[in-house]
């Protein structure tokens, strides 16, 4: 569209102003001012450069095109701009109110939000009569929630008032469906960018506890009582003058994040990453906290002021669902009494006046009726959870070496060992600042970060997150599930869940805290003595099922007996079990997958074995030479029997346990007709662990450096690799495995992809070559710039020659990167080293990588500590550089 010379002086002036007034209210950021001053002044600046532009795009138009327009428009401000908190690079939300045509309006609509988009902001422009915007709102909640924060800027007043007069009215009449239509669109929304508030990268405005949940506070207030000023709500009595005061902090905390964002951005910026974590934290300049770094001490604060807006805003909405008049009626009718305190209804369990008097400022009262809640398993009613609310909240901190009221502690055990509702109530505990009353480590846990990607929740959500998952168990139709609803007391199990983690965030060992932690809550909640062993047990050892399943050959009776020994009994075996894997699935999606899960399961089942036996160490004997008889006895009739016995009797107890007698069987006879100077490989689907398992047979002659060659070859042909065997068997023949998920295929490979992948594999080792593979990069890998900023835990590279009589265990922790196994596999055949199992652990960007070694040269551990700080250091220098791609 061509412009004259006015039109493109506005616009000129406009982009000065802009350009200008963010340079302004960037310094003033910078200086101190409070960030709902700075969004305030951005909103005016933004303000008056839109009058500007429409009064020249209406002075611009042909007098035939103003006709009509006497009768008056207004332009109104909708959202953020509505009710004045525009951040740096918000986007504006504009409507035109008219009582034109569309045909009438359209010069001026056109050449009014061509200036609007010529300028380089980011509008959202509509032209709507009265009629047509309460219509729209009345359908869309995105609309409604929009027009519920208008505010004339320019034009006629009396069209303005007419149109608020007339959507309040649609908003009463449409309540009901209004405040739905709003809940579930905010419900969306936070489940797209998140719906817990503990998120590893929260989005500042759309995730759960956000920006966003401070506007919904009021549209819901609007849709409700058409009021959606906070002090207005208050004054009205809907909102507390404590909830309106930790609405206030939170917004003022929050707008700062954000406009501080996008400043440094120079753009619309609304997720928190690692980086800007960092980045944040440091220009907050905490003072220094042991156990603490200072990003965990400005997320702890962030997390603090988002569950606050978070469970404000679900009371709030809560409590402005209008009354079923029919359920009103039936609810009575339907119910039963408790106790002459409570009653019990077909929907949920509420306190009749008594029960009210008795739950103020109770806690034993209150763990009765979460402890009734729990055992009818239905919901508290809402308005019998709001009237206790602010007064359990007003308690002071417990003393953590004080014992507990014997009731309490009883109500609270008969409230853990039930199931059925116990995740919900543990969190409306812990908004009451209630179960840190009876377990005083959850005050420092509350909020806690830890800044590596393992973990995705904060500490206080991690353990309750572990609660539910672990009673989702009694669905489960595997060992797990058999095991759990076998379990007669099931609140020891529940309560080292609460606790595993809870002695994280100071210097020492965040296990041996915790087992000190867990022996003052027994003696608190005055359990048994024996339980009290038992739950410190728990705490203590609550990692270490899950580090010897993925770090060690648990086939190894140097690794298992010793396990079964320090384990004792077959009741702290069980209870272990299913606290490794709650612990994993409370981590974060999908941390907890089969692969994983499996081998914790044949962990326990080994175990399980020798604990039954007097002496562990005879009993996995007995179990390695019964599996041997097995796989000989099928191989008797094969000829050269000579070879068959040397195999079988070499072959190692991770081999002879990887499959079934008869398909190892099948293997070796593949190796026994393999020619010198060849190399076989063949894939299989395993079902139950939802892995590829990749076999490569050879000769050790047939090419140096197997291993990485191997793993080199499987992650160019993008397998991420979970675990490997490297097998010597006699004679020289090597017997390697992988196992894998291809990340090109959901589920089960085709057949053409498993016979790529092994071609791939054979010519890796027949390839005369030596060349660092290629890797392909992905589009979403963060920067490099974004990962130096968050790398702040150091590479490590440990050994240990004590678990294991033959082999130098070495693990490697790192931040993972393309082509990160390559290079410590080929690092550690260039140092001389041979690898005979390999355990692979990625936690979306951070590994542990354990390598079972000998020197290559003499076949023994590694015991020179000159020679191991050599390895150390080569290892770290090939991992601190970049792979090409």
């Amino acid at each position: 569209m061509s412009t004259g010379p006015r039109m493109s002086s506005a616009i000129g002036v406009a982009k000065e102003k802009l350009a200008a007034g963010r340079e302004k209210l960037k310094r003033q950021h910078e200086s101190g001012s409070p960030a709902v001053q700075v969004c305030t002044h951005f909103t005016d600046l933004l303000e008056q450069i839109v009058i500007e532009l429409f009064q020249a795009a209406f002075t611009e138009l042909p007098a035939e095109d103003r006709h009509g327009m006497d009768r008056g428009v207004a332009l109104v401000a909708l959202g953020g701009f509505g009710r004045r908190e525009m951040a740096p690079y918000s986007d504006i939300d504009l409507m035109l109110l008219h009582p034109l045509s569309d045909k009438q309006i359209l010069p001026l609509t056109r050449r009014f939000s061509q200036h609007l988009y010529d300028t380089g902001m980011d509008v959202g422009f509509s032209a709507r009569t009265t009629a047509q915007a309460c219509e729209l709102a009345m359908q869309d909640a995105t609309v409604f929630t929009a027009l519920s924060e208008s505010r004339l800027i320019l034009g006629d007043s009396d069209l303005f008032e007419t149109f608020q007069s007339r959507f309040a009215r649609c908003t009463r009449s449409n309540r009901r469906r209004l405040l739905s239509m709003v809940e579930e669109a905010r419900s969306e929304e936070r489940a797209k960018f998140g719906e817990t508030v503990f998120l590893l990268e929260p989005n500042v405005k759309r995730s759960s506890g956000g920006l966003r949940d401070l506007q919904f506070v009021r549209w819901i207030g609007f849709a409700r009582w058409q009021e959606n000023d906070l002090e207005g709500l208050h004054q009205a009595g809907n909102l507390s003058k404590e909830d309106l005061r930790e609405l206030r902090k939170a917004r003022d905390y929050l707008l700062w994040i954000r406009n501080d964002m996008h400043f440094h951005a120079g753009k619309a910026n609304d997720l928190l990453d690692r980086a800007e974590q960092v980045r944040l934290a440091e220009a907050k300049n905490y003072p220094p906290v042991e156990g603490l770094l200072p990003v965990e001490q400005f997320m702890r604060e962030y997390f603090q002021h988002t569950s606050t807006v978070r469970e404000i805003a679900a009371h709030f909405a809560a409590s402005a669902r209008p009354k079923s008049i029919l359920r009103c009626l039936l609810d009575p009718l339907l119910s039963h009494q408790f106790e002459g305190d409570y009653r019990v209804g077909p929907a949920s369990v509420a306190a009749r006046r008594r029960g009210l008097t008795k739950l103020r400022g109770d806690l034993s009262e209150v763990l009765r009726l979460l402890d009734l809640a729990n055992l009818t398993n239905k919901p508290i009613a809402h308005e019998t959870w709001q009237a206790i609310r602010s007064s359990m909240m007003q308690r002071g901190p417990a003393n953590a070496d004080d014992p507990l009221p014997p009731e309490v502690a009883r109500r609270f055990l008969s409230l853990l060992n039930q199931p059925a509702r116990l995740g919900e109530l543990l969190r409306m505990l812990h908004e009451l600042r209630v179960l840190e009353q009876i377990i005083p480590g959850m005050s420092h846990a509350r909020g806690l970060l830890q800044f590596n990607a393992y973990h995705r929740y904060t500490v206080d959500e991690h353990s309750i997150r572990a609660v539910e998952e672990v009673t989702r168990l009694a669905q489960h139709r595997g060992k797990a599930g058999e095991i759990y609803r076998g379990l007669k007391q099931k609140y020891l199990l529940h309560l080292a869940l609460l606790l595993h983690d809870l002695g994280k965030g100071y210097v020492e060992d965040h296990s041996e805290v915790g087992r000190r932690l867990a022996d003052r809550t027994g003696q608190r909640l005055g359990l048994s003595e024996h339980d009290t062993q038992t739950l410190a047990f728990l705490v203590h050892k609550h990692l270490r099922m899950n580090d010897l399943a993925q770090q060690h050959d648990i086939h190894d009776d140097k690794v298992v007996v010793p396990f079964a020994v320090e384990v004792g009994t077959p009741e702290n075996l069980q209870l272990l079990y299913l606290l490794t894997l709650a612990d994993l699935a409370a981590v974060g999606p999908g941390v907890l997958n089969e692969w994983k899960e499996q081998l914790i399961t044949d962990l326990y089942e080994h175990a399980i074995g020798l604990l039954a036996s007097d002496s562990p160490a005879d009993a996995m004997n007995d179990r390695q030479q019964k599996r041997r008889s097995e796989v000989r006895a099928l191989a008797a009739k094969l000829p050269d029997q000579k070879w068959w016995y040397s195999q079988i009797e070499a072959l190692p107890s991770c081999c002879l346990f990887a499959s079934t007698p008869q398909q190892l069987v099948d293997e070796l006879d593949r190796l026994h007709r393999l020619p010198h100077n060849e190399a076989i490989a063949w894939g299989r689907y395993l079902n139950g662990r939802n892995v590829v398992e990749y076999t490569v047979g050879t000769y050790e002659e047939m090419a140096p450096g197997i291993f990485h060659r191997l793993t080199g070859a499987l992650s160019s042909m993008r397998q991420q690799i979970l675990s490997a065997e490297i097998n010597t068997l006699a004679e020289g023949m090597v017997l390697d495995r992988f196992y894998v998920q291809d990340q090109d295929f959901a589920g089960v490979p085709p057949e053409s992809r498993l016979a790529e992948v092994s071609a791939a594999l054979v010519a890796a080792l027949k390839g005369e070559s030596d060349k660092p593979p290629v890797f392909r990069r992905l589009w979403h890998e963060r920067t490099t710039a974004q990962s130096a900023a968050t790398k702040i835990m150091p590479t490590r590279v440990t050994f240990d020659n004590a678990t294991s009589e033959r082999y130098t265990i070495l693990a490697v922790f790192a931040y993972d990167r393309m082509g990160l196994l390559y290079s410590i596999a080929r690092t550690l055949f260039e140092v001389g080293l041979s690898i005979s199992i390999a355990k692979i652990g990625t936690h979306l960007d951070q590994v542990v990588d354990v390598f079972y070694v000998t020197d290559r040269a003499t076949g023994q551990k590694l015991t020179d500590e000159h020679r191991m700080n050599e390895v150390r250091q080569r290892l770290l220098d090939a991992i601190a550089e970049e792979t090409p791609s």
